[in-house]
């Protein structure tokens, strides 16, 4: 192999001189190309980019008019975010450590100039959403550690706690007017019906109940399920009740008869902690292994993955305000968003294929599939037959 050529002393320097010499001359056009160049725009992206927070977050909302969203941690920290699609796009706007335990749940108030937190350490607090500023803070609102939160109105809210007690508040009054303690564990989750009138509770001790806030009143528990029951969101128009468990199944009530269950159908997805309605007959389910789930209801069908936390079970998910984002929490101590767009046009129909075993369909470009789910029954979306497979959910009525 020949050997690399070797410049003397006097041929190098000679070169640097005249590469100098180049480079002076060149300098001028360089400098007249920087003139004109023009800035780079930032990458859009599908979703806006992760949040990473320095403890685990508990619990999220969205703002119901701004792109904005709220954090709260097992500290006892809330934030607030504004977010965007722009790269590098969010920004912290203001936190808070007015919480001595755990944040467990938060929500803005219609109106988007408030933000309602409630906490481990029994107290509800109410902060500006501007500045931030504490302008009500309620320090023993319960007598044990407070876990579910609803806002009614502009003037009333409810809360559920550790033992099983309901509390609805009157903001004029600077009180609660209605107690009510008929479940003997704690209370997951709180809905009411869009008549601002019967207000629905789901709880650790199996049962839901029903209230009629109008007349003060309890009105019916139903059955004890042999779950936990974790969350609840009202579907088909109001007409049906849907309750996720601890144990992966999901109960079905009817409306008018809140006593016993109508339906239930298995996922696999171990304990579903958090459930939200996404259309009329879509809900998104959070789980235990990662994965995020959208579901039809009647027919009961598993249609796919949303996202995922790999390996970390989710707290609590979300829904923007122009309902195009979902955002879920989990151990990570991350704070992620999905596109969920299209679950809007999607129809699931009754016809029955033949059973596949595979990964779950993926329904958006970051969501991936588990191996471990099986998928079938046909999904459309309105102008398009045989888009999605859907995972089996094992139903007592109508799957199978």
């Amino acid at each position: 192999m020949a050997a690399p050529a070797v410049q003397s002393e006097a041929e190098k320097i000679h070169v640097n001189s005249r590469e100098s010499e180049d480079e002076e001359e060149a300098a001028p056009q360089e400098e007249d190309d920087s003139d004109t160049e023009e800035p780079k725009e930032p990458r859009i992206r599908e979703t806006p980019e992760d949040l990473i927070f320095e403890a685990t977050v508990n619990t999220v909302a969205f703002h119901p008019n701004r792109d904005l969203i709220a954090a709260g941690d097992l500290d006892g920290d809330v934030y607030v975010v504004s977010y965007s699609c722009v790269e590098g796009g969010n920004q912290e706007l203001w936190s808070s450590g007015h919480h001595l335990k755990s944040c467990r749940k938060l929500d803005f108030s219609s109106d988007g100039q408030q933000l309602f937190t409630v906490s481990k350490d029994k107290s509800i607090h109410i902060h500006n959403v501007e500045g931030g500023k504490l302008v009500t803070r309620i320090p023993k609102a319960h007598s044990a550690a407070i876990n579910s939160l609803l806002l009614i109105d502009e003037n009333m809210f409810a809360t559920g706690d550790d033992v099983g007690m309901l509390k609805v508040w009157d903001l004029r009054r600077g009180s609660s007017f209605m107690e009510m303690k008929n479940h003997h564990d704690y209370i997951t989750d709180i809905t009411i019906d869009s008549d601002k009138k019967i207000l629905v509770t789901t709880s650790g001790d199996g049962t839901m109940c029903a209230f009629n806030i109008k007349q003060r009143r309890f009105i019916v528990q139903s059955e004890c399920q042999e779950a936990d029951l974790t969350s609840v969101a009202l579907m088909k128009y109001g007409t049906k009740v849907a309750c996720s468990s601890n144990q992966g199944l999901i109960y079905l009530f009817n409306w008018d008869g809140f006593g016993a269950t109508s339906d239930r159908f298995a996922m696999r997805g171990e304990s579903i902690d958090c459930i939200i309605p996404i259309t009329e007959n879509i809900l998104c389910a959070a789980c235990m292994d990662g994965v995020i789930r959208a579901v039809n209801i009647l027919p009961n069908r598993v249609i796919g993955s949303v996202g995922q936390h790999p390996g970390e079970s989710i707290e609590q998910i979300a829904k923007s305000h122009e309902e195009n984002f979902l955002a879920s929490c989990a151990h990570d101590q991350k704070v992620k968003f999905w596109d969920i767009s299209d679950l809007h046009d999607m129809v699931v129909s009754d016809y029955r294929k033949r059973k596949k075993r595979g990964q779950l369909k993926s329904l958006s470009k970051k969501a991936f599939g588990s191996g471990q789910d099986f998928f079938s029954d046909l999904v459309e979306k309105e102008a398009e037959v045989d888009k999605a497979e859907p995972e089996e959910a094992k139903s007592d009525s109508d799957s199978d």
